[in-house]
């Protein structure tokens, strides 16, 4: 990276807080270093339609060098963090080692498996479109399988498609599969008896939808139950071992197919002090997203933890947080850069929004709670803006 007489500001990761961040801070007042493993955004809220063939990866990944054609100080290198040297001012990289004036965080999380090892071993996850082409393959692949097992008793385990955890994700994938099974399946594998395939949701609480309202929860559970899902709240995975499921009851389920869509942490960031560190490692920040202890190394997206009065456990770990901090971060900078005074962040919570299957969706609103068509339509907009 060629030296500038401009403050360098490094940035950590390509997601939703971190583009937008680059694309706020792109001009003439600093000189932006992007850092990302991946040379493309990828629009995570579909990834379930890639796993479920709705759309190719290709649809949802987005070259990060197409935006950058016309910017002479905004440069992007493919490069995994290892470390951050804060009192060299550097972080340590796969590629080598950079200097920054100002240093941001920005990630993400990945799926947390909350320390089963056999569990994060034998089941899939979806945090990439490669996981997600992973689970497409899986299960077709199985499918093939269940085609060759001579005793009836032993193709269920290749049918049944469990999904672990009712957020959004969890929800939203097992109403997609119910719909592949309904329309899809029937037509590619006419020779299997799908009366044996079981789509089967586990969530540990007491509802889908955790982040939601309980309405919402409780509508994508009918939905769900409409589209022949089996929905099994309070009830937790213990153990995979690529075959057996060992759920909290006791029970055990077969299937070669499970997916793990049941929360998520950040990696720990080496170099910086332990204490920084919350739960699932989200890394502790102050209002104006500043790591606490440090004064130039910042943090935003689903890697930070901001206590706030409205938010004392912290904000969901969703886009519209991501982009709203980036916006408040990049303003921030520039006023500091022209000594004035940062605003603190506040979150404006806009609404969320899980769709389940054709014409079947929920959405808090702030003014109105949706359901069915109508919020299937808003998700639909919404998702395509």
């Amino acid at each position: 990276i060629p030296d500038s007489d401009k403050q360098r500001v490094v940035i950590v990761g390509a997601g939703f807080a971190g583009l937008k961040l680059l694309r706020k801070l792109m001009g003439k007042e600093f000189q932006v270093v992007l850092l990302d493993k991946n040379n493309f955004h990828q629009f995570q809220p579909l990834l379930y339609q890639v796993a479920t063939a709705g759309l190719e990866p290709s649809a949802i990944s987005f070259p990060i060098r197409k935006i950058l054609q016309k910017e002479s100080d905004v440069h992007f290198r493919i490069a995994e963090l290892e470390k951050v040297d804060p009192e060299e001012k550097e972080v340590v990289t796969n590629i080598g080692r950079l200097k920054y004036d100002i240093l941001v965080l920005a990630a993400g999380a990945k799926t947390n498996f909350f320390g089963k090892k056999n569990v994060e071993r034998h089941t899939l996850s979806m945090k990439t479109a490669s996981d997600s082409i992973l689970i497409r393959n899986t299960i077709l692949e199985n499918f093939e399988k269940a085609l060759l097992e001579p005793d009836p008793e032993n193709m269920g385990k290749y049918l049944n498609i469990v999904l672990v955890g009712g957020g959004p994700t969890g929800v939203e994938l097992a109403g997609a599969l119910a719909e592949m099974k309904k329309y899809i399946f029937p037509k590619d594998y006419p020779e299997l008896d799908l009366s044996m395939m079981r789509i089967v949701l586990f969530e540990a609480s007491s509802r889908l939808l955790l982040g939601m309202s309980q309405k919402s929860g409780e509508k994508a559970y009918e939905y769900l139950e409409r589209l022949g899902v089996e929905v099994r709240l309070n009830t937790g995975v213990e153990d995979y071992d690529g075959s057996n499921l060992t759920l909290s009851d006791g029970n055990i389920l077969e299937s070669k197919t499970v997916i793990w869509a049941a929360g998520v942490a950040s990696s720990p960031v080496e170099g910086l002090a332990g204490e920084v560190f919350e739960k699932a490692n989200r890394i502790s920040v102050d209002r104006f997203n500043r790591v606490s202890g440090y004064k130039d190394i910042y943090a935003i997206g689903d890697v930070a933890f901001m206590k706030t009065p409205k938010y004392p456990d912290g904000h969901p770990q969703v886009a519209q947080t991501a982009i709203q901090q980036a916006k408040v971060l990049a303003s921030n900078l520039k006023r500091i850069n022209k000594g004035k005074d940062p605003k603190e962040f506040e979150y404006i919570d806009k609404g969320s929004m899980a769709t389940i299957g054709r014409n079947l969706a929920v959405a808090d609103l702030p003014f109105a709670k949706l359901k069915g068509f109508l919020a299937w339509l808003l998700w639909s907009f919404v998702h395509l803006m």
